[in-house]
């Protein structure tokens, strides 16, 4: 069983009782108790459980409440959360777009982090107010109700004024020949910005979401370095992407 799949086996377990076991986890999942106490302590470090003895419990305060976060966000968007933190372990600034997958991901940050985020997603401010460590810039613009982003000319001029390590892009739609494609024209404008402002850029993608295509064309997928998905990096479903030299997480 891969990581992700033990990540989201323990959270459901918690979510059902409050509390896990090291021993009942080892037996349910097949690997030992070291491997349950290093997943539990990946997990406590994103703040998504606590650690206590012969186990894990529910946090008990939390920038979201655990119920929130496993409410709130779809099992695939826990998944593609848990997999970007590795990418976050060694970057300084980080651009962040609109969409509830990174709001998952802002929500798996662990409270102790030291990052820079500049993004348009208006939705990631309550997520992130309680991290004193990261630095949160706010890009202006046109505020969209739907999307809760903000958008226009004034958000893509006052992006060019930053260089970001990384660029975490949520995505519309992702194709194998077709590239990545927008569903909000001002959206693939920024996202075309952001992407020159940064120094890698990493594409995350639901696996509803691959082989599909809007109607506005964003950049091609050899313009991308990486690729995160819900799916395990060897499932079959992902290998018209593996020609493009992708990192495939």
């Amino acid at each position: 069983m891969l990581k992700e799949e033990r990540f989201n086996h323990i959270l459901k377990e918690l979510k059902s009782s409050n509390k896990v076991f090291f021993e009942n986890l080892s037996k349910e999942l097949r690997v030992s108790e070291d491997t349950i106490r290093r997943d539990i302590d990946h997990l406590s470090k994103s703040g998504l459980l606590v650690k206590v003895r012969g186990g894990a419990m529910s946090p008990s305060v939390n920038p979201l409440s655990f119920q929130d976060r496993t409410g709130l966000f779809s099992d695939a968007k826990k998944v593609i959360a848990l997999k970007t933190q590795q990418l976050l372990r060694d970057v300084q600034t980080v651009i962040m777009d609109g969409g509830t997958t990174l709001l998952a991901v802002a929500a798996s940050i662990p409270i102790q982090s030291k990052l820079r985020i500049i993004t348009n997603n208006m939705a990631l401010i309550p997520i992130l107010a309680h991290h004193e460590q990261v630095d949160i810039i706010v890009l202006g613009g046109m505020y969209n109700r739907v999307t809760q982003t903000n958008l226009g000319i004034q958000t893509a001029l006052e992006a060019q004024k930053y260089q970001a390590d990384l660029y975490l892009m949520g995505t519309c739609a992702i194709h194998s020949s077709k590239g990545l494609t927008a569903a909000v024209h001002e959206d693939g404008e920024l996202k075309k910005v952001f992407m020159k402002a940064a120094a890698q850029t990493a594409v995350l993608s639901n696996h509803e979401k691959l082989e599909t295509v809007e109607f506005f064309n964003v950049t091609g997928l050899s313009d991308v370095d990486t690729l995160i998905t819900d799916l395990p990096s060897n499932d079959a479903r992902l290998n018209a992407y593996r020609p493009f030299g992708l990192e495939i997480l």
